[in-house]
Formats: structure tokens, C-alpha cells, sequence
């Protein structure tokens, strides 16, 4: 089978239901799940991608414990999979993302998810897949991810871009969810539902439309780019949403603000 696009449409994947070469993910809320998905999907619960070490949430955890996870889940060095959730994208993005970080490349992210899958009546099923084992094999790509070091150490580039995907009012300080509000010094925002077509199931705007809305940020695919959110689960979709136009440098920041926010140490802007 060919490689698979990283943004997969509902019809694409309709005719690859059944195919051993295929592993569709579900990361939707479990009683959604077991309420309605994709024919053949298995249940994957987001807290298997993220470690929490209070005050930050959201972190990466240990490679060895991820590939425990993930092959757990299913997935083998070649496994073709396509993950999708019920919100839009942001937790399979994060798989995808957390894919990346581990080496491996063959991850898809269905446009729309759920809803879009249901809305336009494909197949539904309540039926719980039984998941075979794999063995997942990590190979660190430290290209994909950034901490508060790397980014710390750049800030003056004007080669690197901070994507901030939180709200208006997160990146601004007029709401706070750690120790300190705010964003990080020059990052710029774009709340990752503004990448989103409510028009259309939620599927990932065009790609001109997010392209020019990216540049008027001076995000160009010219930079690097350090993505992040509250805890790198939001701006996760804004990193599958970048290498899908073709940025080539992009870096996730698991962690984010819970990280950045709860460190007196670390700059922060706010307004």
C-alpha cells in the first residue's frame, strides 16, 4: 500500500476499512466510543500519550514507556495509522505529533474527525475491536520537539516563530491557567479552533486561507517553529496543520505554558 497523506478525507479512508495495513485510532472521550466509531477503530486513551509532573502537565513521556503504549495500541514500525477524536483533532493530533517525536512517520490525521465521519453518514459501529499487540520500535527524533532551554535560548532569533494556539484571553494574561499569565516574549497567536471550518465538520480550513493567515503572523515556512499551548495539546493540531503546508521545521513544546507559566525563572509578556 502507498503512504497514506497526513490529512486523510472520510471517503479515502471509507474503502480502507478492513485492511490489515490500516490501524484506525480513537481517541474520542471512552463512552463516546463505546456509543459510536469507525468500523474496526480501537480506543486509545489520551492519557497514554502524556505524563504529568505537577505543576506541568502534558509532557512527553520516556520513550521506552511510549513504545510500550503505542505498541500495546497496535502500532508496529510500519503500521499505517490514522487517528482521529471527537473534537475536532487536537488529541490525535497529539499521537501524530508524539509519532513524530518517537521516528515513526506512517500516522495520518483524519479532516474532521468524528464529526465529520458521522455528519456525512459513513458507516458506524458500536462493536469494541480487540487490539494485537505490536512491537513499537522508538527512535528519539529530537527535531520535532522543543523545552524551555531550546526555546529560551532563541528568543531574539528572528529565524524562529512561537505559535501560540491558546485563546485570545490565555495569551493575553487575562486568564490564567498557572503561576504566572501570559505568553512567552514575540510569540503570536492563533487559537487553534481558528484553524478549523465550522462550515465544513470542522475539517482543517483551506490551505491558502491558513497560509495567508499564518504570514499576516509572520509565520512563513521560511522559520522555525515552536508551537505550544497550555500543555501541547491544543497547538499539536497547529503542528500536524503546519507540516500539512509544508513547514518543514516545527517543533511541539509538550509541557507549554503549564511548563513555562509555573517557572519564575523564565520571561513572560502579557497584554
Amino acid at each position: 500500500m502507498q503512504a497514506l497523506p497526513l490529512i486523510l478525507e472520510p471517503a479515502e479512508l471509507r474503502p480502507l476499512l478492513g485492511s490489515d495495513e490500516i490501524l484506525v485510532l480513537d481517541l474520542s472521550r471512552e463512552n463516546t466510543h463505546r456509543d459510536l466509531h469507525i468500523p474496526g477503530a480501537r480506543f486509545l486513551d489520551y492519557a497514554a500519550l502524556v505524563e504529568d509532573r505537577p505543576p506541568a502537565s502534558g509532557l512527553l513521556p520516556a520513550a521506552a514507556v511510549l513504545a510500550q503504549r503505542l505498541g500495546d495500541a497496535g502500532i508496529g514500525p510500519d503500521t499505517r495509522v490514522v487517528a482521529y477524536d471527537d473534537e475536532g483533532g487536537g488529541k490525535a493530533a497529539r499521537l501524530i505529533w508524539t509519532l513524530h517525536a518517537l521516528g515513526h512517520r506512517h500516522g495520518s490525521l483524519l479532516n474532521g474527525g468524528l464529526q465529520a465521519w458521522a455528519n456525512e453518514r459513513q458507516p458506524l459501529d458500536r462493536k469494541p475491536a480487540r487490539a494485537e499487540a505490536a512491537s513499537f520500535h522508538a527512535a528519539t527524533n529530537p527535531e520535532v520537539t522543543a523545552d524551555a532551554e531550546y526555546i529560551l535560548s532563541r528568543l531574539d532569533d528572528p529565524g524562529l516563530a512561537l505559535l501560540d494556539a491558546r485563546s485570545a484571553e490565555e495569551y493575553t494574561g487575562a486568564r490564567r491557567f498557572s503561576a504566572r499569565p501570559g505568553r512567552i516574549p514575540g510569540a503570536v497567536n492563533l487559537d487553534w479552533t481558528e484553524a478549523m471550518d465550522r462550515t465544513r465538520n470542522l475539517r482543517m480550513k483551506p490551505a491558502d486561507r491558513l497560509t495567508q493567515t499564518l504570514a499576516g503572523l509572520g509565520v512563513t515556512p521560511d522559520k522555525e517553529v515552536v508551537v505550544y499551548c497550555q500543555t501541547h495539546h491544543r497547538s499539536s493540531y497547529l503542528y500536524v496543520a503546519l507540516k500539512a503546508l509544508g513547514f518543514e521545521r516545527v517543533r511541539g513544546y509538550p509541557g507549554s505554558w503549564s511548563d513555562w507559566g509555573n517557572r519564575l525563572d523564565l520571561p513572560t509578556e502579557t497584554g
